[in-house]
């Protein structure tokens, strides 16, 4: 939407920022009494936003400043200045702006707002339900006769009446339902006026077209630091009644949503809205229902971790049990190859039963099961999600809402050249399309650097654990080298999460350097390039460990006379193998360690570093002689600032975390609960922390979520491959069926163990080879792999049972994704996009919307007919003659109120 400042001469209010203090003096009394108040000094007009300046000899930026508020008074705002005497350091101006009844209708009609008409009016199933508080009586808890313990207090936060709403105009205000002119629009519907006005108003008196292009907005001036900062007012107290008590929304939220004791209460999103704005509440509303949606995900979790627990030590699990009989002749007694040359001993098979045991708790059927019903969760998970937006975008009037942005401040400043814009037909900054490619082919090098360094990482990693493997595995104590796997997995996951939290906070700052280096026209072209980068990073950063150990450890592993094998450093890699037991265990301390972790160290983040900043800011305010008077405006300036990556900070935590309960749950059955009780915590820690510790946020109107959508849908259907690659490739899942099916004589696993295992001759070592002490060695060892033995025909290579795995294996992974694309698929087209009674109620208020507007008309046709006959006696004949010739042509439906034949046949009358 492209258009200037409607200009309006108002109220010159007598306190200017060019003008001395002393024009209007303030006394300490008059200070004292509004440390609390919202209003101006009047108590009358309510303060709608907030400029903030220091004091400074720059004239450049006095005179901006001065031009500006000039032109915010022409336009129509308000303004109102608190001078630096009265800040707590004694250098701060606050320009305290209020926006009049006419501004606000004016705006409202340009941008489009929406507001009721009518009382909504549920029609379903021949019921009437005229409210929410009517539907909420009709609820499972009203049917059972008892209150319902997840909804928050009705008496402090009424459920909202919903309306029939249509378009803003002045020229029909009288078709609103307007209770209240101070309350029609909401605080944050205020504030977003104000904004778009700040947006679009000159600050320099320049005449040339070119210069004063740029010279428009808030944004440029907060980005040249003539402001340093612009912000809504918090509507009050957050941790005291106010005098009549909790009325102030702020209170309000802080008592049944902030409030850590509420946890299990729902969230009320028409006040988070009507606080905060549409884009806040959206991102809520989307946290809450992926909450909501991890409920079944935990609870089937939860049971596949419970039967693998009762199977473990059970006789179905008969692979641990050979393991872990160490018996003679038995398979437990087995001697194992060195993992190593040198400082490796041979070693007997019962060293890893408690590895195998632990193994089987996640490696067993009821984790196929898990997996493919994640699947389907995760595919409803979106199919749902989209039907809960296209009701809120219907509830809150989001859809079809489109906004030409504006040019991003840093655009302009950076770029020189300009060209003919083809819509509005004048000049505007362009960065011509091979500086563009410049620009994208630096950034992009640096991103894949930055990849290139998580990938040393991981294999550093990766040397680590080798090197702690093989110091503990020389050691003289059994305990020491029987839990040297679990130990080494665990330090090493541990060393991964410090790894992966240094490089967030190092490559988060390059980001943002790398994208102003691309320069992104617009804010919405600033955050898809800043978001992709990000993910990307965290992508690799996050799950490039998880994806080594699933896929890649000890796959290039041959024999352990291998000679290539130990060329160079890279191809020793290949003894980084997995447990005779398997990988999955590594794979699930690894996945836990690095959720768990990474969730505790952002919630501890997220408290205390907020407490900490506003702790500091008030700490670095001097003190004056109205010390006392701590300020509404002061107050909130001292709080954290709230910036256009607050939001998206919240979202790629809760994207990393879609991820650890999709990608990889086949390893990690408690990944989902794990999510809902970090998710429990995180929508209050959020909602304190915005409330509380968080300058309060300019409303910003959204459609949707934007670009999570898609990357939760990419994630979504990338899950589906890992999982089945999970299940045939890292799980012992598909050689046990092969056993069973094809080499086992009884059709079970007896036996299966050592049939995993391939034969080595030691004789076959060379010098350079094998355990430093040469004495007693044993004639063979044994290694897991499907191999030939020593004597046998191409001896070390691949046996007939490798390639029946192989092939079972492929068989799998095909089978599975069709299967589950094809099922998930089928369950997206039965579940339609927009909700069947939503449909319904927005063509039905559509219809209200048109009979409501010409039932208005013809009342007010009416009333000024009747004034024109009382006004006007002697045309009270033709009036008459009138109505009763209309009357007798058209019968008795001219007299109809809601037709809209009828309207326009009394219109033309």
């Amino acid at each position: 939407m492209n258009y200037q400042p409607l200009r309006k001469f108002a109220k010159t209010i007598p306190v200017e920022p060019r003008r001395p203090p002393s024009v209007t003096p303030v006394t300490e009394f008059q200070v004292r009494k509004t440390v609390e108040t919202l209003f101006f000094r009047d108590n009358k007009r309510r303060i709608d936003f907030i400029l903030v300046y220091k004091d400074d000899e720059d004239e450049k930026k006095k005179e901006r400043r001065r031009v500006f508020e000039q032109n915010l008074i022409e336009e129509g705002l308000e303004l109102e200045t608190e001078d630096k005497k009265q800040s707590q350091d004694g250098q701060t101006y606050f320009v305290k702006i209020h926006s009049p009844w006419e501004l606000l209708v004016r705006y409202a009609e340009i941008m489009k707002l929406k507001k009721p008409i009518k009382k909504f009016i549920v029609i379903r199933g021949g019921e009437v339900w005229k409210d929410d508080v009517e539907k909420k009586k009709h609820g499972l808890f009203a049917w059972l006769g008892i209150k319902d313990p997840f909804q928050y207090d009705d008496n402090l936060i009424p459920q909202e009446p919903t309306y029939f709403s249509t378009g803003f105009s002045r020229s029909r205000v009288e078709q609103f339902i307007i209770k209240d002119r101070e309350a029609f629009f909401t605080p944050s519907q205020r504030s977003q006026i104000v904004w778009e006005i700040l947006l679009r108003v000159h600050y320099s008196d320049a005449e040339l077209d070119s210069f004063r292009l740029r010279s428009v907005g808030i944004s440029r001036l907060l980005s040249s630091e003539t402001y340093v900062a612009a912000y809504p007012l918090h509507d009050g107290r957050y941790d005291k009644d106010g005098p009549d008590g909790p009325l102030c929304d702020r209170r309000l939220l802080y008592m049944e949503w902030a409030y850590f004791g509420k946890w299990y209460k729902k969230q009320p999103l028409h006040v988070i809205r009507r606080y905060f704005g549409d884009k806040m509440a959206l991102y809520f509303a989307w946290l809450g229902f992926y909450t909501e949606m991890l409920i079944p995900a935990s609870i089937l979790g939860t049971f596949t971790f419970i039967c693998g627990l009762f199977v473990m030590f059970s006789d179905f699990n008969k692979p641990s049990e050979e393991i872990c009989n160490s018996q003679a002749n038995m398979t437990g007694s087995l001697i194992m190859c060195p993992l190593c040359d040198k400082l490796c001993d041979f070693w007997k098979l019962s060293t890893s039963c408690l590895n195998s045991r632990i193994t089987f708790l996640f490696d067993n059927p009821a984790t196929v099961f898990f997996s493919i019903a994640m699947s389907f969760w995760a595919t409803m998970f979106l199919e749902l999600w989209k039907r809960k937006q296209a009701v809120i975008q219907w509830q809150w009037d989001l859809e079809n809402y489109e906004e030409e942005e504006e040019l991003r401040p840093e655009f302009e400043e950076k770029v020189t050249t300009t060209r003919i814009n083809p819509v509005t037909n004048k000049p505007e900054p362009y960065l011509p399309i091979m500086s563009q490619i410049t620009r994208l082919v630096a950034a992009n090098s640096l991103v894949i650097l930055m990849l290139f360094v998580v990938m040393a990482a991981v294999f550093g990693v990766i040397i680590y654990r080798m090197a702690v493997a093989i110091a503990m595995y020389q050691t003289g104590s059994d305990l020491i080298r029987r839990n040297a796997k679990i130990v080494t997995s665990m330090t090493a996951a541990c060393l991964n999460l410090i790894v992966i939290i240094i490089l967030n906070f190092f490559y988060e700052k390059l980001v943002v350097w790398l994208t102003n280096l691309e320069v992104p026209r617009t804010e919405t072209e600033y955050e898809d390039s800043f978001t992709l980068k990000m993910f990307l990073f965290q992508f690799l950063n996050f799950y490039s460990s998880l994806i080594y150990i699933a896929f890649f450890k000890g796959r290039f592993f041959y024999h352990p006379g291998d000679a290539d094998a130990r060329t160079n450093l890279l191809m020793n890699l290949r003894y980084d193998m997995c447990d005779p037991a398997g990988c999955l265990f590594e794979l699930f301390v690894q996945l836990a360690i690095i959720m768990v972790g990474k969730q505790f160290f952002n919630n501890a983040i997220e408290i205390f570093l907020p407490i900490m900043r506003v702790w500091w800011n008030k700490r670095t305010g001097h003190d004056n002689q109205l010390s006392e008077a701590y300020t509404r405006w002061e107050q909130d300036y001292d709080l954290d600032p709230y910036t256009r990556l607050s939001l998206f900070n919240e979202y790629l935590e809760m994207v990393i975390q879609y991820g650890f309960v999709t990608l990889f749950v086949a390893a990690f059955p408690l990944a989902p609960i794990f999510a809902l009780l970090n998710n429990v915590v995180e929508i209050r820690l959020d909602a304190y922390k915005y409330l509380t510790k968080s300058r309060r946020p300019r409303a910003e109107r959204i459609q949707d979520i934007g670009i999570w959508f898609s990357i939760l849908k990419g994630i979504t259907y990338f899950s589906v491959f890992t999982n089945a690659l999970v299940i045939s490739y890292t799980s012992d899942f598909i050689p046990r069926l092969v056993y069973m099916y094809g080499y086992s004589p009884e059709n079970n696993l007896e036996g299966y163990i050592e049939n995993t295992l391939s034969v080595f001759n030691t004789s076959e070592y060379t010098d350079t080879m094998g355990p430093e002490n040469r004495e007693g060695w044993p004639e063979t060892c044994h290694y897991r792999a499907y191999r030939n033995g020593p004597g046998e025909d191409n001896a070390y290579g691949f046996n007939l049972q490798f390639w029946h795995v192989f092939t079972a294996r492929l068989a799998f992974i095909l089978i599975f994704e069709h299967v589950v694309f094809l099922l998930t698929g089928a369950v997206a087209m039965a579940i339609p996009d927009i909700p069947v009674e939503v449909k319904n109620q927005m063509k039905r208020e559509k219809k209200v919307e048109r009979e409501t507007l010409f039932e208005n008309e013809m009342r007010k046709i009416r009333q000024e007919r009747q004034v024109r006959q009382v006004s006007s006696p002697d045309d009270d004949h033709l009036n008459i003659d009138l109505g009763e010739g209309l009357q007798t042509r058209h019968g008795s439906r001219a007299n109809t109120p809601t037709s809209s034949s009828s309207y326009l046949r009394d219109h033309r009358s």
